[in-house]
């Protein structure tokens, strides 16, 4: 049976209902998606791409890709099967970048790119996510994911001696919105920070000039050590941290979504962008309950108008991503640190508790958390890799024949 089964009929069905279906609470839903993830996730992509030394061309290239990337498929989807269904780039995957980008040319970079998109095409086409994620040790997986995250942990702290009032007081705001409850803490922490920094003349504003964004063709280069140290955990990361939770947020609203037919849709938007510097597109995650919602709209069944919304905003933010690039290249390196820190804290601590959380199977979690968290390079390939090698190593001498549960 074909992975995506919706009739073409139903979309533009969907399509032409559309405008009765829009509202404002969908519309600004779709806003404060775009909002959350260029505050708490963007500012990652600029440290990978300063790590890896691209060019200015190369990190707008990046951003075009991976925001119109999003904005495609969650337009395809939303429309597809008429539900809030929502893209995103992968968070996990591109705080894997900071640390591992540097040790590849961006050229291996893309070739890996490509094999994890082909690679996720194909696990929707054979209906193999469900088997894939029965076999693969969560707490591995989990302990590698906090083991790339953590370091943004510590930038957090690392940065306080640079600009002690500026950081503590976003920690401190931070923290104070979190104990109301508040849905996007760390917007509203950037804002603060960017607040004090200006008084404090660190940031040194130039005229921003309104300019499209000009994808960069990259042709790919394949290679083992980016295939195992890019390609693969890229690919884990992806199923096992955006593809599985977002699922999840969308069945929790009541939606029953064929996984099968949007890793096909986001496994294409991946492959087409992957040559402009496009790291992957996937399910959206913890932003995905922004549009499930009813604060999105009070009808579940017009409530899909929400993710076409937010395909639209990041449309919008794509073609203007020149300007969005050299609006960060302006911004203090504590700033930009700080807020990375506090938007990767829920992640962080879900890593952690998933990794460690059930203690019969916490070892092979720990060892891929250590083994990530120390950063070497072995043979040419990157800690992630070898934390996940170590991980499933480690579970499966202690569990091995055991019956244990993974």
């Amino acid at each position: 049976m074909s992975a995506i089964e919706t009739s073409s009929t139903s979309v533009i069905a969907n399509l032409r209902d559309l405008p009765r279906a829009m509202s404002l609470s969908a519309v600004l839903s779709g806003l404060l998606v775009i909002v959350i993830g260029t505050a708490a996730s963007l500012v990652i992509v600029f440290q990978a791409a300063n790590n890896g030394d691209l060019t200015e061309a190369q990190i707008s290239s990046w951003v075009v890709a991976i925001t119109i990337g999003s904005g495609i498929a969650s337009i395809a989807m939303s429309l597809w099967y008429r539900m809030p269904v929502i893209a995103a780039w992968s968070t996990p995957g591109v705080a894997l970048l900071v640390t591992s980008l540097a040790d590849y040319t961006f050229a291996e970079a893309v070739g890996a790119y490509l094999i994890s998109a082909i690679v996720v095409m194909l696990i929707g086409f054979t209906g193999l996510f469900g088997w894939i994620m029965a076999r693969i040790p969560q707490p591995v997986v989990m302990g590698m994911l906090a083991g790339v995250l953590i370091k943004f942990g510590f930038g957090l702290f690392d940065v306080i001696p640079e600009n002690p009032l500026m950081v503590i007081s976003m920690i401190a705001v931070y923290f104070l919105l979190r104990r109301v409850n508040f849905r996007a803490p760390t917007v509203i922490a950037l804002g603060v920070g960017l607040v004090i920094a200006a008084l404090g003349g660190t940031i040194q504003p130039e005229p921003l000039t309104l300019s499209l964004a000009t994808p960069l063709w990259t042709p790919p280069a394949f290679t083992l050590p980016a295939l195992l140290g890019l390609a693969l955990p890229l690919t884990a990361l992806a199923l096992t941290s955006q593809d599985a939770p977002g699922l999840a947020v969308l069945r929790s609203a009541g939606y029953t979504l064929r996984i099968d037919g949007a890793l096909v849709i986001t496994g294409v938007l991946s492959l087409l962008t992957a040559p402009f510097g496009g790291h992957g597109v996937t399910l959206a995650a913890i932003t995905a309950a922004l549009v499930t919602g009813p604060e999105a709209h009070p009808d579940p069944d017009k409530r899909y108008s929400a993710g076409v919304a937010t395909g639209v905003w990041y449309l919008v933010i794509g073609v203007f991503g020149a300007t969005l690039v050299s609006l960060f290249t302006i911004l203090p390196h504590a700033l930009i640190a700080a807020t990375a820190g506090l938007g990767l804290a829920n992640a962080i601590i879900g890593a952690l508790s998933a990794s460690m959380n059930d203690p019969d199977v916490r070892e092979g979690g720990l060892i891929a958390l250590l083994c990530t968290a120390a950063n070497f390079s072995l043979f040419g390939i990157g800690a992630p890799f070898w934390g996940l090698v170590f991980g499933v190593l480690t579970h499966g001498i202690i569990h091995w024949g055991k019956g244990k549960k993974r």
